[in-house]
């Protein structure tokens, strides 16, 4: 049994490094094709997410991938219209989205606005609270 052990590995050996140098080459490949993506702008975007078996608000805000960390500010605005949390966030570099979220409970029942200021530039989304 042993005897057939070493040419079994010495075969397995050869096979994987033909498999090598094919994914080595893949790799050099999409490494190109992540520079693309860089290159691609969208329009910044701000969604919620309202997850009532959780208890929670999850909200997203999407905007271009940042070459330099990047200040936002994230506010919470009540259906009265007062604002009930502002915080004031970092998007790191190389990252193009920032999450907060906040429970349900305890939260006024209405319409609810979820705003971002980037720069000189404000993005937002509303949700309704029942």
């Amino acid at each position: 049994m042993i005897k057939y052990l070493f040419p079994f590995l010495f075969f397995i050996t050869i096979a994987n490094a033909e498999n090598i140098n094919t994914n080595s080459e893949k790799l050099i490949n999409n490494e190109e094709s992540t520079k693309n993506i860089d290159e691609i702008n969208i329009e910044p975007s701000v969604d919620c997410l309202i997850l009532e078996d959780e208890n929670s608000i999850i909200c997203k805000f999407e905007t271009n991938r940042v070459h330099e960390n990047e200040s936002i500010i994230v506010q919470w605005i009540d259906p009265e219209g007062k604002i009930s949390r502002s915080r004031n966030m970092l998007v790191p570099v190389g990252n193009a989205s920032i999450y907060d979220y906040r429970y349900i409970k305890g939260r006024a029942l209405g319409e609810w606005t979820f705003k971002v200021i980037e720069k000189d530039k404000e993005y937002s989304t509303k949700f309704q609270l029942k």
